[in-house]
């Protein structure tokens, strides 16, 4: 069989495991949407008191003062609330609601700041608000049932992928690995091959930047620790980004290593048939 056929046989066969699940509760979207709901709960007690306070002071300006600033809250608070709602139902039901691409860029920009310090105050760690923030980030883009061909998609990984004692720089370039097979950098360049699409290593944010202007991808699919990738989705906005988290079993940025098999499938699932 040709190569270009073993290619759209991959392409067209069952629906990746990626998808399977991806619409339930998870406890990374758990976390999230918790955090969601305190915000809203404390966004309306801001409303409330700032309604109040001047309640007495707007009635000796004008007698309906106080009506008219209520009905602004009231409408920023209807807002605030239907944008939650979206955003549930979208994760839950992974579908692309009205407004929800608007609404990652709101929970990209905005709310990740703010959910990092409404989960400091519930004693929610910045590594699970993390988690919690790239499973949404993901569950957005899938919802998107966004298509790339190979040459705009962009597998963008970290450099502590590879192996420690290596002495080849693939920086940048992976096109000087030697596939010794002792890290991932061999399987995600066989990967790459097979698909016909672009892979980059970088070492930080900075080069991260540089390269995704130069390559111009329409969708990347990165692997990093939460920290990184949460920035990196951040930075990219508003080009969809996948987010799949690195495994760390030597510590972070040594000898970290990656689900292949994950991999392979967000490929499948984001790639358009040649």
């Amino acid at each position: 069989m040709a190569a270009s056929d073993q290619h759209n046989n991959s392409l067209n066969a069952e629906t990746p495991t990626i998808l399977e699940g991806g619409n339930s509760l998870r406890p990374q979207k758990r976390i999230f949407l918790g955090l969601l709901a305190v915000t809203g709960g404390l966004f309306t007690l801001l409303l409330a008191v700032l309604w109040y306070v001047p309640y007495v002071g707007l009635r000796n300006i004008h007698p309906q003062m106080p009506l008219i600033l209520g009905a602004i809250f009231a409408f920023l608070l209807f807002l605030a609330f239907a944008g939650v709602v979206i955003l549930a139902l979208t994760v839950l039901l992974g579908r692309d609601l009205p407004f929800s691409r608007k609404l990652r860029g709101v929970v990209i920009k905005l709310l990740l700041p703010l959910m990092s310090a409404v989960g400091k105050l519930c004693g929610v760690s910045r590594e699970r608000v993390q988690q919690s923030f790239i499973e949404i980030n993901n569950q957005l883009v899938l919802a998107q049932n966004l298509k790339a061909p190979a040459d705009k998609l962009l597998l963008l990984m970290p450099h502590c992928l590879q192996f420690h004692e290596c002495q080849f720089r693939i920086t940048g370039d992976s096109i000087h690995c030697k596939r010794c097979g002792k890290c991932n950098i061999k399987g995600l360049v066989e990967l790459a091959e097979k698909y016909g699409v672009g892979l980059a290593v970088a070492t930080g944010g900075t080069l991260a930047r540089r390269i995704v202007v130069e390559r111009r991808p329409r969708l990347i699919i990165a692997v990093a620790c939460e920290r990184d990738l949460s920035s990196g989705i951040q930075d990219s906005y508003p080009l969809p980004v996948y987010g799949i988290t690195n495994y760390r079993p030597h510590g972070p940025c040594y000898d970290t290593q990656v689900d292949l098999e994950r991999v392979e499938e967000a490929l499948l699932t984001f790639l358009l048939p040649s």
